[in-house]
């Protein structure tokens, strides 16, 4: 089992910046890689950004270039900088760890005012 704890959303004003954090615990050294998925009200889930434990990203071609996913492999945590943010970016985002199952967590709310 993973647990995952996220932290760091809130309100912003557009073209405004957030860091989005996920630490990862328990059976951690199965993880293959950590992301980040966003959900609007009505809409579906969505990638925003992958990152394996060597550092290959994968992100949604559509935030390529305001967003940036990093992680720190010595405190098992992902983190998710977000820049120029725009309304159309509200939505929850929820932090998962990929490993012979998917893990999720909690979700943290982002809201970007106009």
């Amino acid at each position: 089992q993973v647990q995952l704890v996220e932290s760091g959303g809130g309100l912003v004003q557009a073209g405004g910046s957030l860091r989005l954090s996920c630490a990862a615990s328990g059976s951690i050294f199965r993880l293959n890689g950590m992301g980040w998925y966003r959900q609007a009200p009505g809409k579906q889930r969505e990638l925003v950004a992958y990152i394996t434990r060597g550092g290959t990203t994968n992100y949604a071609d559509s935030l390529k270039g305001r967003f940036t996913i990093s992680i720190d492999n010595t405190k098992n945590t992902v983190y998710l900088q977000m820049n120029s943010l725009k309304p159309e970016d509200t939505a929850v985002y929820y932090c998962a760890a990929v490993a012979a199952s998917t893990y999720w967590g909690q979700g943290t709310q982002v809201t970007v005012s106009s």
